[in-house]
């Protein structure tokens, strides 16, 4: 949908888009994140809110929460600091604390790698001693189908 003015995204357009369904732009509608313009009873997207369901995205794909999120855009939309330093100072601080999260985040991972690494070793170990081949670990049974009407079992 296109006017003289801009260009007008709708709720279908945006999502298929950016992959989302209507119903999670709705829910960032309701979060006060997005705040689309009305035709009728049709929602309609401007190139700033546009902007700033990549911006939300984003965050949330970098694990920010909505919180943070809408802090981000209010600095963004905010007129008065137009080289945007309080934004990236903001941005920054965000930035930093999610990188120390996942920081810890992979300690705690190698941490657990490396000790079922070891049990694994250890669990081979006796098995070899006691002379027992090892057998890999059995799989999950899989379910055989259900007859369907009419089928017999």
């Amino acid at each position: 949908m296109e006017t003289k003015k801009q260009q007008l995204w709708t709720i279908s357009d945006l999502s298929d888009e950016f992959g989302l369904s209507q119903r999670a732009i709705r829910f960032y509608e309701n979060k006060g994140l997005l705040n689309p313009q009305r035709l009728g009873v049709n929602r309609v997207y401007n190139y700033q809110d546009k902007a700033r369901l990549k911006l939300i995205l984003r965050g949330k794909r970098l694990g920010f929460s909505l919180d943070d999120i809408r802090e981000f855009i209010a600095l963004y939309d905010a007129a008065l600091d137009p080289e945007q330093q309080e934004q990236l100072h903001y941005l920054l601080k965000l930035v930093q604390s999610r990188l120390q999260q996942l920081k810890k985040q992979q300690e705690d991972l190698n941490a657990t790698i490396n000790e079922l690494g070891s049990i694994e070793q250890e669990c081979l170990f006796h098995i070899r001693q006691a002379g027992q081949a090892c057998k890999p670990a059995p799989e999950e049974p899989q379910a055989s189908p259900k007859p369907t009407i009419g089928e017999s079992e």
